[in-house]
């Protein structure tokens, strides 16, 4: 399989589970080097670093901060520019939800909810853009969610949080091109992570057979669309949102 990303520096947010740690995986498969963020010292995802950098012969970097602490993000850019690399790319994928009713979600959930989701991502990609101007090319993948863009009952505050990271990445799809830096979105459906263990069977069942393919994403296929989107592959590609999904329909329509 030829390697689609060999050479290139990505830096990834929430690599220690789920998408992220999927991500991880597939970029360094692809002949990546990889920052993998995770939001606090875990020797379970360092040495899962080492393991990648071993199997793939790249480099595999652990980088600790948490998104709602701008001070965390500010050093921890610090530390990404120490190794000297040059960035190709980044992927906004940590992010944290809680579903509630618009009426019983409380303004800390929400803005939680923003600090993480946007605010944290907002900053951080201030920050690796203009590494990535220096060097007059990279590219930006923003890990939004079909819910900013269907209106989900009971995700009102995490799908606000998404569509504003949608919002940015579209925005400096435009401000950033002439510095030969491109910006797109992947918008997961419902996805088999950790987040879907305390779903019950038959909200499952749902979710399945409202989608074309009649079945859940897996973080693989984020991970691979994401890895697309980095390449050169897609250097004509920017200002897109690209959902992830199985092809959503209405359930009700199915029946």
């Amino acid at each position: 399989m030829k390697k689609i990303l060999e050479g290139k520096t990505i830096v990834v947010t929430g690599t220690a589970r789920g998408i992220g740690r999927e991500m991880a995986a597939v970029f360094a498969g692809h002949g990546a080097n990889v920052f993998a963020h995770a939001r606090r010292q875990n020797d379970e995802h360092t040495a899962r670093c080492r393991e990648l950098e071993s199997e793939y012969s790249v480099r595999v970097l652990p980088v600790y901060f948490d998104l709602t602490d701008p001070e965390q993000i500010k050093n921890a850019v610090k530390e990404i520019r120490g190794y000297k690399l040059t960035i190709d790319g980044l992927v906004n994928n940590a992010g944290v939800t809680n579903n509630s009713l618009f009426q019983m979600t409380g303004m800390d959930e929400v803005r939680n909810q923003m600090e993480a989701n946007f605010f944290g991502p907002y900053l951080l990609t201030q920050y690796i853009s203009k590494l990535m101007v220096r060097g007059k090319k990279g590219s930006i993948v923003g890990i939004s969610s079909t819910a900013a863009l269907d209106g989900n009952s009971g995700k009102s505050a995490y799908g606000a949080s998404k569509a504003a990271l949608l919002a940015m990445t579209l925005s400096i799809s435009e401000e950033l091109a002439a510095s030969g830096i491109r910006a797109n979105v992947i918008c997961p459906g419902v996805t088999d992570t950790a987040m879907l263990e305390t779903m019950p069977d038959y909200i499952m069942d749902i979710q399945k057979k409202a989608t074309f393919l009649g079945t859940v994403g897996k973080p693989l296929d984020i991970a691979n669309a994401a890895a697309y989107l980095l390449s050169d592959y897609a250097s004509y590609i920017t200002g897109q949102v690209i959902r992830v999904d199985g092809g959503v329909t209405q359930y009700e329509k199915r029946q």
